[in-house]
């Protein structure tokens, strides 16, 4: 078409968009037989916009007070024209991100993607999903219904038992001593503008990373091609495994539909801050495995409170897990075998305790 062809011109001949693709077009892609895992990082990406185009239509109605926002979610859901589906496509992604983002993250660890050049690269992305399950958190109790209440105050209480720093951590979470409309402000403040510009500048430094050191090749993989460099396999970045890419957000769409609109988000019961707290209240699925375990944990193990030391060895655990590029590194062939056992045992951990929270009543 002509008018494309004068368009294209005219915008290169501003901002010279030949040179700004350039490093794309030279950028190439390992071709494997596990090359398949590396959409997993494009579809938590292609989820996170989704959810940024959800939340900014649903902010067009949504009003974060404790006396408006549980209507306000209702009028979306009843009153605006298929409102229902864009809070719900909105809901369904955010899970279906933190899963991608939870599968992408124990690919890398079962790939060693994480070894030396990238170690900055596996930290950024560690980050991303700490901020990943923060949106979730925050974003939970955003329609004030009572699941969501009292899910928060199990919550931020858990949060309280921190050593030294856990109940000013509560009272900063909650804007004050218990769960009220302060506390719906706050994380509203998080969940529309401080964690979305965090994650946002640690996207674009993720990706530039994965820009700066390429995509990492599994060890057996690599080895077979220093014995036999003729048979190495590539594929240009653009346009080959760009449109591989937007193959898989076109499934990631299909099923983010098809859970939305087949199974769409329910909005439950107002809050009520003086009720007593239903039975069975729990967390999302992928705070459940923590929460299950701290159930399990007595509530006094020897002199400490069990809870505590519980709080205490989860976060160890995270330090560790974050840490482990290093732990290759230091511990050589006896270091990638505790990072695979590592691996193993947090897989079939989160797994059986997710499950087990689920069955347990």
């Amino acid at each position: 078409m002509p008018w494309l062809t004068r368009v294209k011109d005219w915008f290169d001949e501003r901002f010279h968009w030949a040179e700004l693709i350039g490093p794309l077009k030279k950028k190439t892609v390992p071709v494997h037989k596990l090359s398949h895992w590396y959409f997993l990082g494009g579809i938590t990406l292609f989820l996170f916009m989704i959810q940024v185009c959800t939340g900014i239509l649903l902010l067009l109605y949504y009003r974060p007070g404790a006396n408006e926002a549980f209507e306000s979610v209702q009028y979306i859901m009843t009153r605006v024209q298929f409102g229902w589906l864009i809070r719900s496509i909105h809901s369904w992604a955010a899970n279906l991100m933190i899963f991608t983002a939870f599968a992408h993250m124990f690919s890398v660890v079962f790939l060693r993607a994480y070894r030396k050049p990238r170690e900055l690269t596996w930290l950024s992305g560690m980050l991303l999903l700490f901020l990943a399950m923060g949106f979730g958190f925050s974003g939970y109790l955003l329609p004030w219904n009572t699941l969501a209440f009292f899910a928060t105050k199990v919550g931020t209480e858990i949060t309280g038992q921190v050593p030294v720093i856990g109940h000013r951590l509560m009272v900063f979470l909650r804007g004050g001593e218990d769960v009220t409309g302060a506390t719906l402000t706050r994380f509203f403040g998080f969940h529309v503008a401080v964690l979305p510009g965090l994650t946002t500048l640690l996207i674009v430094t993720h990706l530039a990373l994965v820009q700066y050191f390429g995509m990492s090749v599994p060890p057996g993989v690599e080895s077979r091609r220093k014995a036999s460099p003729g048979e190495t396999r590539e594929m240009k970045f653009f346009p080959n495994f760009f449109l591989r890419e937007l193959m898989a957000w076109y499934i990631a769409l299909g099923v983010l539909g098809a859970l939305a609109a087949i199974l769409p988000w329910e909005l439950g019961a107002k809050a009520d801050p003086f009720a007593p707290a239903p039975a069975g209240i729990r967390p999302e699925w992928y705070f459940m495995f923590m929460f299950q375990t701290l159930k399990k944990i007595p509530a006094k193990v020897w002199f400490a409170d069990g809870e505590v030391i519980g709080i205490l060895v989860f976060g160890f655990a995270g330090l560790v897990w974050t840490l482990l590029p290093f732990f290759d590194q230091a511990g050589g062939g006896r270091g990638r075998k505790f990072i695979m056992g590592a691996g193993v045992f947090a897989v079939t951990y989160i797994l059986a305790m997710t499950i087990y929270g689920y069955l347990a009543k």
